[in-house]
């Protein structure tokens, strides 16, 4: 297993996750009509709330809530309708759950309700480049942010990813984030970055990066990866309609392996379960033996 900081944290605001530990894992929550794997089942707000409490339940370390679908070819939706679909959900679980909320989203006024509401992260896949306004938010509230990288949009990121060297430039794309994210006034403490798995990569760009995400330690911030179910697993698995459950847990582990902090994740009880063995399996003994 790859060595970790141990001293690493997430500065969200009102408390700090530590990081040097096993993974934490973010669960996936997507009150959305149209998302890739799970769009429709927690549209309704009561049953949104529910699979949130259950997540706590089941081990999750911080719930993840978007109200937009950002599968490829995806129609984007009105900043009213977003707001419609997570506040009320934000609001319901704000005085009911002890680990933070994330609002997944990449609009700033979204993002600034659902702080006000008891979110805690802000989760943008555009890096905070598809809204002027989103740096000021993070700033004016103080709460954890995530970077994380995109080829194209939603609408265009898979008709043709292209790169040299799909690691070493997602890489630089982040560190340059980092840096603009500092230069902004955003403590470094505060930001967590997202290599972006399955948002304009090939399935062989994706498995690239799964292979090589302790490169991205080295920024000295949180790297958080969401692969859950994504394409490129049934890619591997060699059957494209494959349950992609168990598939999705060994890239978890792989990805432990290589020193991820946070996985974002739709089976949060398996995937707990999965790196308490995985992580109490590998611990160096103290026995001695050699």
């Amino acid at each position: 297993m790859v060595a970790r900081l141990t001293n690493l944290q997430w500065d969200i605001g009102r408390r700090s996750l530590d990081l040097g530990g096993r993974p934490h894992v973010m669960g996936i929550l997507n009150v959305t009509p149209d998302s890739f794997s799970d769009g429709g089942q927690h549209f309704n707000p009561s049953d949104a709330i529910s699979a949130a409490l259950r997540m706590e339940d089941d081990g999750a370390s911080i719930i993840d809530i978007g109200g937009e679908s950002t599968r490829p070819y995806s129609d984007p939706v009105s900043e009213s309708e977003e707001l419609k679909r997570v506040l009320p959900v934000i609001e319901g679980l704000s005085d009911r759950v002890q680990i933070p909320i994330s609002i997944d989203t990449s609009k700033a006024n979204v993002a600034r309700a659902a702080v006000a509401a008891g979110a805690e992260i802000i989760n943008d896949v555009t890096g905070l480049e598809g809204d002027p306004e989103m740096p000021s938010v993070v700033n004016q509230y103080g709460v954890g942010v995530c970077v994380m990288h995109m080829q194209g949009t939603p609408q265009t990121m898979q008709d043709n990813p292209s790169y040299n060297d799909v690691v070493e430039e997602i890489h630089d794309y982040l560190a340059a984030r980092l840096n603009a994210c500092l230069q902004l006034g955003i403590p470094k403490k505060r930001i967590c970055l997202d290599p972006g798995i399955g948002f304009g990569k090939s399935h062989a760009h994706n498995l690239q990066l799964v292979q090589n995400a302790d490169f991205f330690l080295q920024s000295g911030v949180p790297i958080l990866v969401g692969h859950s179910r994504k394409g490129f697993i049934g890619s591997l698995l060699g059957d494209k309609d494959a349950d992609r459950q168990a598939a999705t847990l060994g890239v978890s582990l792989a990805l432990a392996s290589r020193g991820v902090h946070i996985l974002r994740v739709h089976d949060v009880r398996e995937t707990v379960d999965a790196l308490k063995l995985y992580c109490t399996c590998t611990a160096e003994s103290s026995s001695g033996r050699s």
